[in-house]
């Protein structure tokens, strides 16, 4: 557990940070940063934070915060407001039995479900104090706590001038969930690539597509990450509406910002979630187009084959005709004693088979069956697009 003390100077109103508590200093709000391995004994852990910050959690709320699989959640007390936000895992992160993905042509990694792996983060939130529990190995905040260390126990005249700590324990949540948040963006490229690949196996490719259990652990994980954007975002919300009905709930008397501006902040990290989730279905909506063109394309595949086995059929009709009636065992058939009665009937068959392909080409009703998926459904539109004119 470690704890960082924010306090204001009196004369400039600059907030500075510190390790340890100072006296005949202005305190502003003090911040316990935990992780779930310092939550071993829970009641051990409950009374330390009850000796720091005199907050007394609730049995229930601790066994949320030691749940690693709990979904993100907004509750509040009358003594301090909990926010349990559910992070996706990023290869930055320290998890490092991350199970190995397959790769396909050394081109595309799968997304499988089993490795879209969360981890928990949880703010208690009240007006002097912050107390917020992560998994050890994550390391998402790792940067915005590096920079705090480096600003510890410094004097304000060596801090920068464009240096601005937080003033309030929700300001320094809605920072740490910034620097979360703003990661999700990054993760819109390799699903596009993703999803693209997918596109070129379903549309491009000559040979049978087989790889149906892949993609839809593919969509299963797409779906994954839009429900995981559902719940972030209902907390956000909540949050949100908290504020607006009582923010000094939230913040202290020191707090230098106003409730417009942290709506704004809430509305900016809303927006982030927002535009992973709206990404996220038109991925879906992609591969799902993708799946119908392929079934469509299958089908009019389908269809060429049987119009060739037809045009074939319609070929031979007249020829099994010919030979079936001079077939019969009758004495007496028009031609038989002629010697050439067998060359003519040769003629008379390809006669029959050239006018009979002259007349299918003419209505364009031959043609090769060997085409490419793009090639059938243009062709598709071409025709539609004949019989509109």
């Amino acid at each position: 557990m470690k704890q960082y003390y924010f306090y204001i100077h009196s004369e400039s109103q600059v907030i500075f940070l510190s390790s340890k508590p100072l006296e005949n200093k202005q305190l502003v709000f003090v911040w316990l940063e935990c992780t779930l391995d310092d939550l071993a004994l829970p009641e051990q852990w409950q009374q330390q934070v009850y000796a720091q910050t005199h907050l007394m959690m609730n049995e229930y709320h601790i066994e949320d915060i030691c749940n690693i699989d709990h979904p993100s959640n907004y509750d509040t007390t009358e003594d301090y407001d909990l926010l349990i936000f559910r992070k996706l895992v990023t290869p930055e992160d320290g998890f490092t039995e991350l199970p190995q993905q397959p790769d396909h042509d050394d081109k595309i990694k799968m997304l499988n479900p089993a490795e879209l792996l969360t981890t928990p983060m949880s703010f208690c939130i009240s007006p002097y104090y912050l107390i917020s529990v992560r998994d050890s190995r994550n390391l998402a905040t790792k940067q915005y706590v590096d920079r705090l260390n480096s600003m510890l126990d410094k004097d304000i005249s060596q801090l920068g001038k464009n240096i601005r700590l937080p003033s309030s324990p929700l300001d320094l949540t809605l920072r740490l969930l910034n620097a979360v948040i703003d990661r999700y963006l990054d993760i819109r490229l390799p699903l596009t690539q993703r999803v693209t690949f997918w596109q070129n196996q379903l549309l491009q490719s000559s040979a049978r597509f087989t790889q149906w259990q892949d993609l839809f652990q593919e969509n299963m994980a797409l779906q994954q990450i839009e429900y995981l954007c559902e719940e972030q975002i209902d907390v956000l919300q909540e949050l949100r509406d908290d504020i607006m009905e009582n923010q000094s709930q939230l913040t202290g008397e020191f707090s230098l910002e106003s409730q417009d501006i942290t709506l704004v902040r809430v509305h900016d990290l809303l927006s982030h979630v927002e535009r992973v989730q709206k990404h996220v279905t038109r991925l879906e909506a992609m591969i799902k187009t993708a799946i119908d063109l392929h079934f469509s394309a299958i089908a009019n595949q389908t269809n060429e084959n049987m119009r060739i086995l037809a045009i074939i059929t319609a070929i031979f009709s007249p020829l099994t005709l010919l030979t079936g009636i001079y077939g019969m065992n009758f004495e007496v058939i028009p031609g038989l004693k002629n010697p050439y009665g067998f060359w003519f009937m040769v003629m008379t068959m390809i006669l029959t088979t050239l006018i009979l392909m002259y007349i299918f080409r003419r209505k364009r009703l031959m043609g090769t069956s060997q085409r490419s998926i793009p090639e059938l459904l243009s062709q598709n539109q071409k025709i539609d697009l004949n019989k509109i004119h």
